[in-house]
């Protein structure tokens, strides 16, 4: 005698396994589909965006140079008028500043 009921779970045992071996390749496909990489597009490469960078410079300031030193050596006689001597190093410094002793003092100069 052949009992039914034996075939009948070795069936279910037989399609357990399919089942599972079928699920099993089902997650194989889907794991080897996505590897990190995106699908490439066909004739056009890839641009990637560039990242904005700004560069700020630091501000520095500069001070202006002092202007060239000029000496002044101021006389004054007994009739209340004044003579004086200059000496530096930048002529036109010179110039200017004799100019304004003759505007402001009205003498005359020595050299």
């Amino acid at each position: 005698m052949i009992h039914k009921d034996r075939e009948v779970p070795t069936l279910r045992i037989g399609h357990s396994v399919k089942r599972m071996s079928i699920l099993t390749c089902c997650l194989l496909v889907i794991i080897m589909a996505c590897d990190d990489k995106p699908p490439s597009t066909k004739g056009n490469p890839e641009v990637l965006p560039v990242p904005k960078v700004t560069i700020e410079k630091e501000k520095i300031q500069k001070e202006a140079p002092l202007p060239p030193e000029v000496k002044i050596k101021l006389k004054r006689d007994g009739k209340d008028s004044y003579s004086w001597e200059l000496s530096g190093s930048d002529v036109n410094e010179i110039l200017k500043i004799n100019e304004k002793l003759r505007k402001q003092l009205g003498g005359e100069q020595h050299k």
